[in-house]
C-alpha cells in the first residue's frame, strides 16, 4: 500500500504529508486528480491507482474560514477498497485522523514523512 496525502493547516497552505515513498509526489498526484479538478469531492481512478478528495470530516477549517480538503492517491490493497468518497472516509481516514489532529493547528506545516 501506498499513500499520498495532500491537505492544508489552519495556518499553513496546501502540503504533503505523506508522499507515498516517492522523493516527488506532485508528477503522480497530478496525473492523478487531473479528473478531479475543481470538484469539492469524488473519486477517480487512474490505471492502479485511485485519486481520493474529501472535505475534512470534522468540519475544520483554515483561518480564512475556508473547509479543509483532504486529497490521496492510493495504490495496492487501499485503492482496490475505495470506490467512492463513502468507502474514503471508512477506509481511509482512521488511517490519518489522529496524525491530522495533532498537526492541522501548527502554526507550520509538518515535514512530509
Amino acid at each position: 500500500m501506498s499513500l499520498i496525502w495532500a491537505t492544508r493547516g489552519r495556518t499553513w497552505g496546501f502540503r504533503f504529508l505523506r508522499t507515498g515513498g516517492l522523493g516527488d509526489p506532485l508528477p503522480t498526484y497530478e496525473t492523478a486528480f487531473a479528473d478531479l479538478q475543481g470538484r469539492r469531492q469524488g473519486v477517480a481512478r487512474v490505471g492502479e491507482r485511485v485519486a481520493l478528495r474529501f472535505v475534512d470530516p470534522e468540519g475544520r477549517t483554515d483561518r480564512a474560514g475556508r473547509i479543509i480538503p483532504h486529497d490521496f492517491v492510493l495504490s495496492g490493497e487501499l485503492a482496490e477498497r475505495v470506490g467512492s468518497v463513502e468507502d474514503g472516509l471508512a477506509e481511509v481516514w482512521p488511517l490519518v485522523a489522529d496524525e491530522y489532529a495533532r498537526v492541522w493547528d501548527l502554526a507550520s506545516p509538518p515535514s512530509a514523512e
